[in-house]
């Protein structure tokens, strides 16, 4: 019930001639607060802000603020047990939602197909390893990495696209690049080069993906979630921002409009040999922790035109690089309805 997703759509009026509308999408996947009454630990600040989207639309270009997923990562694996946090995060799906703005302009090559062009700001997140208590006083929360730097991320793509269906057949590229300073004055730069693609196949099937090379991208999702590591022997310091490199695949079967079958995998690899010297037995898990890994499966079914049924398996596979490889099997059971 928590990975319940509800929103508000909103067209307004037309503006310097295009489409104006907007959108704003909230679950209950937010922190649970002790309490002590009826409802256990289910306390008051359940409700979190997910995406929220706000355009101005002409023929063929986009002026856009948004939410969501960094545009250099549009794919998003099947799932209906993994809501709250999309399916294969921390293996290779980059989808934290994080401030854009951009613009986007679609330019027809054939009848068939057509090239689109992205480009946006994007105020980066600090991932949860380098968040702390300290840094959230009531209603104070600290500035970023990002926000320290004083200049925003950069992030373009360029894909071709089919020329009418926005599911169909895709093939992009993209890049980003943000500046980061930490508290202590150190500064270092986020970068990635991804690919994506969905590739429609007979017989109604579909295969899709993305993959990504880059350093420090935990505000996005990647490097299991961290940006740097870092130690101190009390005389000096040492720092290092983590290379990464990693991606996802699925696919996808569907037998009919009611029944569809989604299998896949995704890993998120930060160099071994770049965390072994930062690596002790009282470092976190966030910054010991050098790949991960997800298989996946699962089957959705639609009986009628408002419910859905899904069955599903995970296999996780998290590599410390100072313990051996822990593992764990999840089989997770949803019922949804859409209204």
């Amino acid at each position: 019930m928590r990975q319940t997703i509800l929103g508000l759509d909103a067209s307004g009026p037309h503006l310097f001639g295009a489409r104006s509308h907007g959108d704003l999408r909230v679950d209950f996947g937010g922190t649970v607060q002790a309490s002590t009454g009826y409802a256990g630990g289910y306390g008051i600040d359940l409700v979190r802000l997910r995406t929220a989207h706000a355009a101005l639309d002409w023929e063929h270009t986009q002026a856009f603020f948004a939410l969501d997923r960094p545009i250099v990562s549009p794919n998003a694996p099947d799932s209906l047990t993994a809501v709250a946090e999309p399916a294969l995060a921390w293996s290779g799906n980059l989808w934290s939602w994080n401030p854009q703005v951009g613009m986007s302009r679609d330019f027809s090559l054939t009848a068939a197909q057509r090239l689109r062009m992205e480009a946006a700001f994007i105020d980066v997140s600090d991932p949860p390893s380098t968040r702390s208590a300290s840094s959230i006083t009531g209603a104070t929360i600290a500035p970023s990495t990002a926000e320290q730097s004083r200049w925003p991320g950069v992030e373009t793509r360029i894909a071709l696209l089919g020329a009418q269906s926005e599911n169909g057949a895709q093939l992009g590229i993209g890049g980003f690049f943000a500046p980061h300073r930490t508290a202590g004055g150190t500064r270092f730069d986020s970068w990635a080069g991804t690919l994506d693609y969905r590739l429609p196949l007979p017989a109604r099937m579909e295969l899709s993906g993305s993959f990504y090379r880059g350093l420090a991208l935990g505000g996005l999702g990647g490097g299991t979630y961290k940006d740097y590591v870092y130690r101190s022997n009390g005389v000096e310091s040492y720092f290092l921002a983590l290379d990464d490199i990693g991606g996802w695949t699925q696919w996808k079967q569907k037998l009919n409009q009611r029944l569809e079958f989604n299998e896949a995998f995704g890993v998120d690899n930060v160099p071994a040999g770049q965390l072994r010297p930062y690596a002790t037995a009282t470092s976190s898990v966030f910054q010991n922790l050098a790949r991960h890994r997800t298989y996946t499966g699962n089957v959705i079914y639609s009986p009628g035109a408002y419910l859905l049924f899904s069955l599903e398996y995970r296999r996780l596979e998290s590599s410390p690089v100072n313990a051996p490889t822990a593992v764990s099997n999840i089989i997770g059971v949803a019922a949804g309805y859409k209204f």
